[in-house]
């Protein structure tokens, strides 16, 4: 019998894709979304699809912005994936693919599933006919995202938004109330996120301007 990988397991295999250090301030985000997809991969009633995709790397894209170097968070990213073994390529395609697919997907087939061609609602049709569906916040933040792709205007509209989080979660038979308090804290620490990138770059602003003051100096002098 193959032996359940560890949380220490799934952190030592990233250090081993990743090798370049983690910025202090984001150092809390990557190990947190390591250690969500590690209990997910290791539970026996998960089961992978792309909106669980959409959800994974919506909440690395958005909880990263601002990361230095940039050209470190395809590595990171990709030693996420691979330190619990999944495939990173297949979560950004099939990400891709179903959010191009919502720009074309009106509100009403989202909670109708009428139209059978388009991707998402095919694979909600799958979800809701399982019969076991492993919920995860992931999954409801890449529903969410979809939501938003499909309708923006419903971030701005809270009592629309939470009819329609609770008719697909009665479709789907999705825990609805914890989905919802899953998605407000969601947007919670998106908004101390923001918060905090403004704090970063008003710092970053003041260091430069101190630094332009003394060269300035230095060239008086």
């Amino acid at each position: 019998m193959d032996k359940v990988r560890t949380v220490s397991d799934s952190k030592r295999n990233f250090h081993t894709y990743h090798t370049r250090p983690i910025n202090s301030v984001y150092r809390r985000v990557v190990e947190e979304l390591l250690v969500e997809l590690h209990l997910l991969s290791v539970n026996a009633d998960f089961r992978y699809d792309p909106i669980y995709a959409v959800g994974v790397i919506t909440s690395f894209e958005r909880f990263m912005q601002g990361y230095r170097p940039e050209q470190d968070k395809p590595s990171i990213f990709s030693g996420i994936c691979r330190s619990v073994g999944a495939d990173p390529e297949q979560y950004r395609r099939d990400a891709e693919s179903l959010i191009a697919a919502a720009k074309g997907l009106s509100l009403e087939n989202f909670l109708t599933q009428s139209d059978s061609n388009n991707q998402i609602v095919s694979t909600l049709n799958a979800i809701a006919n399982s019969g076991q569906f492993k919920y995860s916040r992931l999954f409801a933040i890449g529903l969410y995202t979809l939501l938003v792709e499909a309708e923006p205007s419903i971030t701005q509209d809270k009592e629309k938004r939470d009819q329609v989080l609770t008719k697909i979660a009665e479709i789907l038979h999705l825990p609805n109330e914890k989905m919802q308090k899953d998605l407000d804290v969601y947007r919670g620490n998106l908004d101390k996120m923001d918060q905090l990138l403004t704090v970063i770059e008003d710092a970053l602003e003041a260091e430069r301007k101190k630094r332009q003051q003394k060269e300035q100096e230095k060239q008086q002098a």
